[in-house]
């Protein structure tokens, strides 16, 4: 039930490929080892106008921001190894450098998030 939430700052005039959050959703199931249907992945753009970083007056950052909701978070090692996988393939497929890719995970989802009306277990 991995659910990515990715915010992508473009470029000035950035073609988006059509099949991005298809790819980056088998790019992602594959990492966390999802059968098909079960890791879900929403992309929103952010206009290069609408970001800034503070006391940075350089204007040719376009960083990838990423929250991931699982229903259990793995142990630290595993998921520093989950990180580095995704950084690697979010860079990759949005055309990104890794440094500008990041990532956030969010409290575990079991027991807190529903599907239908029904309370994830586990």
């Amino acid at each position: 039930m991995p659910i990515l939430d990715v915010e992508i700052v473009t470029y000035p005039d950035e073609n988006v490929r059509p099949d991005l959050a298809k790819e980056l959703a088998n790019q992602a199931g594959e990492i966390f080892h999802s059968p098909p249907g079960n890791t879900w992945v929403k992309i929103r753009f952010i206009a290069s106008e609408n970001y800034a970083e503070n006391s940075n007056a350089s204007s040719d950052v376009f960083p990838v921001f990423v929250s991931v909701l699982k229903a259990r978070v793995p142990s630290l090692e595993a998921l520093q190894a989950e990180v580095t996988r995704l950084t690697v393939v979010i860079a990759q497929v949005c055309n990104r450098p890794q440094e500008n890719v990041h990532i956030l995970h969010l409290t575990e989802g079991a027991g807190r998030v529903a599907f239908g009306g029904k309370l994830l277990s586990g």
